[in-house]
C-alpha cells in the first residue's frame, strides 16, 4: 500500500469515527451517558463486533486491523499500518487531553483531604485485587482463559491489577463534562483514581517483570515514577513558573512558550512510558506543574477544542475496534462474565463507597466517588491489551474483561446523576 493511499483511508477513517461519534453520542445524550462514554462504545460498534458482523468486507477495508505481506516467496501477516498511524494519533490526543486535566487538577481543594483520597485508593486496590486474586484461582483451573504455564500466582496478581485499575482518563472526561472539575469531590476522586491507577500499572510492571524473568523492569517502573513525580512538582514547578512570566511579557501565548510546553508535555509522556508507566501519567503530571492564572487559560484555549473535538476520539475507537464480542458464545461464559461484572462493582464500587464514607464524606457524595472509581474504560483495555500481547490471558478472558470494563463504565454516568445530581436538585440555592 502506497502512502498516498495510506493518507486518504486515514481521513476516512477519520471522518467515519467523527460522525459516528456525534451519532451515537447524541443518542446516549438523550439516556445520559456522558459523549466520552459514547465514543467508547462506537469503537465497539464500529469493530468487528457489529459493523464487522453486518458488513465484514466494509468494515474490514476501512478498519484493517491486519495486513499480508510477501517477501521473497514468503508471507507473513502483520498490523496493518494505516491502523498503526490511527493509533499514534490517538496517543497523541490521549496525551494531550491528559496534559489538559492536570492544568485543571487544583490540589489545594483537597484542603488536607489526601489522606482521604489514599484511604479511598486503599479501599479501591485491595478489595478488588483480592477478589480478583480469588476469582483467577477457578479461572486458571479451566482452560481457556490463562494461557497455559502462566504461574498461579502471576494469574492472581494479573487479575488483581485489571480488577483495580480506574478509567482515569474516563474519570477525568467524565468529571469534565459534569462541570466538576474544580470542585473538592472531582479534586478528590481524581486524586484517588490517579493513585489507584498509579499502583494498577506498578502491579502490571512487577507482573511482567516476573513473567519475563526481569525484576529490573518492576524497580525501573517503581523508582523511576516516584523520582518523576517528585521532581516535576518541585524543581519542575520551580522552572515551568517562566511560562507565566513569558505570557505575561508578550500578552499571551507565544510560539516559544508553546513550544516549550508542547516538548515537556510530549517528553513527560515520553518518559513514565519508557520506564513502564503509562504515558498518560506523564502528561498528568505535566499539567500539574504548570503554572495557573493566565497561562494556564490561554493554553487551555488553544490545546482543548482540536484535542477534545478530533484526537481524543481517535484514541477511545481505536480501543474498541478490538473488541470481539462474539467469544463470549455459552451460557457458561455468560455466567463467568455476570460473576465477573458482580466482583468489579462490589470490589470497586462499594469499597470505595464506604472508604469515602468512613472517611467522612456525606453519603451521596460517598456514593458518587464510588460511582466514578467503578468505571473501568479504556485503562482497563490498555491493561488487558498488555496481558494479551505478553501471552499471560487468553482472548475469551480477554473478551469477558472487556464487557466487564464496558458495563462498569456504562452504568457511571445514569447512577452519577441518580444519586449526585438528585441531590443537587434538592439542595437551596444560595
Amino acid at each position: 500500500m502506497s502512502n498516498v493511499d495510506l493518507v486518504l483511508r486515514l481521513f476516512l477513517q477519520i471522518a467515519v469515527i467523527l460522525v459516528a461519534c456525534r451519532v451515537v453520542g447524541a443518542l446516549g445524550e438523550r439516556i445520559g451517558q456522558a459523549q466520552v462514554v459514547s465514543e467508547m462504545v462506537t469503537g465497539v460498534l464500529l469493530g468487528p463486533s457489529l459493523a464487522g458482523y453486518v458488513a465484514p468486507a466494509a468494515q474490514q477495508w476501512l478498519f484493517p486491523l491486519q495486513a499480508t505481506i510477501t517477501v521473497g516467496g514468503n508471507t507473513a501477516t502483520i498490523a496493518h499500518p494505516s491502523m498503526a498511524i490511527l493509533y499514534a494519533l490517538s496517543q497523541v490526543g490521549l496525551v494531550l487531553y491528559m496534559f489538559l486535566v492536570g492544568l485543571e487538577f487544583n490540589a489545594g481543594l483537597l484542603r488536607g483531604g489526601l489522606g482521604r483520597a489514599g484511604l479511598i485508593s486503599f479501599a479501591g486496590i485491595l478489595v478488588p485485587f483480592t477478589l480478583g486474586a480469588v476469582a483467577s484461582g477457578r479461572l486458571a483451573a479451566q482452560p481457556g482463559f490463562f494461557t497455559p504455564g502462566v504461574a498461579p500466582w502471576l494469574a492472581a496478581m494479573f487479575m488483581g491489577a485489571s480488577m483495580s485499575i480506574t478509567a482515569f482518563p474516563m474519570l477525568a472526561r467524565i468529571i469534565f463534562e459534569k462541570g466538576m472539575t474544580g470542585t473538592r469531590i472531582g479534586t478528590l476522586a481524581l486524586a484517588a483514581g490517579s493513585i489507584d491507577d498509579a499502583v494498577a500499572w506498578c502491579l502490571l510492571a512487577v507482573v511482567l517483570a516476573a513473567f519475563h524473568g526481569s525484576p529490573s523492569l518492576a524497580v525501573l517502573a517503581v523508582a523511576g515514577a516516584g523520582v518523576f513525580a517528585v521532581g516535576i512538582v518541585t524543581v519542575g514547578r520551580t522552572l515551568l513558573a517562566r511560562l507565566a512570566r513569558w505570557t505575561d511579557a508578550h500578552d499571551g501565548i507565544s510560539p516559544s512558550t508553546m513550544l516549550t510546553t508542547l516538548v515537556v508535555i510530549m517528553g513527560s509522556a515520553w518518559f513514565t512510558d519508557v520506564i513502564g508507566i503509562y504515558a498518560v501519567f506523564g502528561a498528568f503530571l505535566a499539567g500539574t506543574a504548570m503554572p495557573r492564572g493566565r497561562f494556564a487559560a490561554e493554553m487551555r484555549g488553544k490545546i482543548e477544542p482540536l484535542t477534545t473535538a478530533l484526537l481524543l476520539p481517535l484514541f477511545f475507537v481505536y480501543s474498541g475496534l478490538n473488541t470481539r464480542i462474539m467469544l463470549v458464545n455459552t451460557p457458561r461464559l455468560w455466567l463467568v462474565t455476570g460473576l465477573v461484572v458482580l466482583l468489579a462493582v462490589v470490589g470497586k464500587g462499594l469499597a470505595c463507597t464506604l472508604a469515602a464514607r468512613w472517611a467522612g464524606e456525606p453519603w451521596h457524595e460517598a456514593a458518587t466517588i464510588g460511582t466514578l472509581m467503578n468505571a473501568r474504560g479504556l485503562m482497563e483495555l490498555i491493561i488487558l491489551n498488555v496481558g494479551l500481547q505478553a501471552g499471560i490471558i487468553g482472548p475469551t478472558l480477554f473478551t469477558i474483561m472487556v464487557l466487564m470494563a464496558i458495563i462498569t463504565t456504562l452504568m457511571a454516568s445514569p447512577l452519577f446523576e441518580l444519586i449526585y445530581g438528585r441531590h443537587l436538585a434538592r439542595t437551596p440555592a444560595r
